[in-house]
């Protein structure tokens, strides 16, 4: 009998070629860790210089607060594979809506700069789990000829998130009312509470229930929801199936770091990698110093939270609405071109003292950033990790990144203090040319390519898969 792969569209989605309901909602509960990572990282901005003030901070304790959640972000991508592992995906979900909670109540009620640190980090803990097993997640229940666009869901979620927090801290700041910084970071425990709440709606991944739990019976209560249209019988093969593949894993593999996932391993890091070396923390966090060395001057800060942050989401969502229709592979070779192309202008613009297109030139970075790396980054790394090493594989992947974010972000001032601006975007500039030849070289496709298919599509099939 011929078994659609656990990933393959068939039963997934209906005989009408529309998404089964139930994914969807799960796929958008699951997503909304995306918008709490976007809304928590952002809304910080409203409350910084008044915290500055009324606790006297010095310039490096108010960076140690600032970067408080950064820094809670590494320690959560470094370890939130064992959690997402260990108690499931569906408990680690829920863990985050807590730790959002608790990150938005401390910081409101924060009596000192020592507490407001430790809520902080501890939001940042939620933000660097999150960017683990949301995806990881949704690659698992979603369809292949969906996931892109279903995983995708995340990074939209994140974008959306900035833009709420700078309106929400705009409408916050009008009403004029007293320590309207306190209203600004604890307004995030509503939606906080909502999104922990609809979790517990969430069913857990069937390919954890099999291969990680090995209760095959829940794993297959599971499938009949995602397979309504399957019968009975090839419900229960598609269940074997996920059972064999994680069998076979575990007798040819129990270590991670071995030579036999070289290929993956290296993917997850130089995606991450090329991610950061583009130059986009950069320019989201010091787009008021960049644009400032043009002569705008006051008009900075609204080019940065209005005008980058819209470009940012409707890119993203250009990039999501192409992600399965033409592939990972595709955007990122469109993303890198336009990375070349607009870093290549910015640098030229600095060289020449041409400030004028330095704005359009950064906002044409931005949306090569949304449509290129930005939509596939965590797609790509959850669909390249054979099952029993999914969760390890986006904790390396998302580690990789945020070490770079930070480092970037940490380094760039003394960047553009020590270099001129055209040396330094000459330098983003030929980063993506290396990594055009990268994905040109090495980046398989993943589009429409089930989870266990991927693993011989990238040369780690177990041998007894061949018998």
């Amino acid at each position: 009998m011929n078994i659609p792969s656990p990933s393959e569209p068939k039963g997934t989605s209906r005989s009408d070629g529309r998404m089964n309901g139930r994914i969807l909602f799960w796929a958008i509960t699951s997503a909304l860790a995306g918008f709490l990572f976007g809304f928590d990282t952002v809304v910080i901005s409203g409350a910084e210089k008044t915290i500055q003030h009324i606790w006297g901070l010095t310039p490096a304790m108010h960076g140690l607060a600032m970067g408080s959640a950064l820094y809670g972000t590494v320690l959560g991508a470094l370890f939130g594979g064992w959690p997402t592992d260990k108690f499931g995906r569906k408990p680690t979900l829920i863990f985050i809506g807590f730790l959002y909670i608790f990150a938005a109540v401390g910081s409101a009620f924060a009596n000192g700069v020592e507490l407001f640190i430790a809520a902080r980090f501890i939001g940042g803990l939620g933000i660097g789990i999150s960017t683990i097993v949301a995806p990881l997640y949704i690659s698992e229940i979603a369809p292949a000829a969906f996931r892109g666009r279903l995983t995708g869901m995340f990074q939209f979620n994140i974008v959306f998130g900035i833009i709420i927090a700078y309106a929400s801290n705009a409408a916050i700041s009008a009403m004029g009312i007293a320590n309207d910084w306190r209203w600004m970071l604890g307004i995030a425990a509503i939606p906080s509470l909502i999104y922990a709440v609809m979790c517990f709606g969430l069913p857990e991944s069937p390919r954890w229930l099999i291969g990680k739990k090995g209760d095959l019976a829940a794993g297959l209560n599971v499938l009949k929801l995602i397979e309504p249209e399957m019968t009975a019988s090839d419900q229960k093969a598609y269940a074997d199936e996920i059972q064999s593949a994680a069998q076979a894993e575990t007798k040819v593999a129990s270590h991670f770091w071995s030579w036999r996932l070289r290929v993956p391993i290296c993917l997850a890091i130089l995606i991450a990698f090329f991610n950061q070396l583009s130059g986009i923390n950069a320019v989201l966090y010091f787009a008021p110093r960049i644009f400032e060395m043009t002569g705008l001057g006051a008009k900075a800060a609204l080019l940065q939270s209005i005008g980058i942050g819209v470009a940012n989401l409707l890119f993203t969502f250009v990039g999501l609405s192409l992600i399965d229709r033409l592939g990972r592979r595709t955007l990122l070779y469109i993303g890198s071109f336009g990375y070349i192309l607009s870093l290549g202008m910015t640098a030229w613009a600095f060289f020449t003292h041409h400030y004028g297109i330095v704005p359009v030139c950064i906002f044409a970075f931005i949306a090569s950033h949304a449509v290129g790396q930005g939509a596939v980054i965590w797609v790509f790394i959850s669909e390249i990790f054979p099952n029993r090493h999914r969760a390890q594989g986006q904790t390396l992947g998302c580690f990789t990144h945020w070490i770079f974010a930070a480092l970037l972000t940490t380094f760039f001032p003394m960047m553009v203090t020590a270099f001129a601006p055209g040396i330094v975007f000459s330098f983003f500039c030929g980063m993506m040319v290396l990594q055009l030849i990268w994905v040109n070289l090495f980046v398989p496709e993943t589009k429409g390519v089930s989870l266990e298919e991927m693993q011989h599509k990238l040369g780690i099939e177990p041998e007894s898969a061949h018998s």
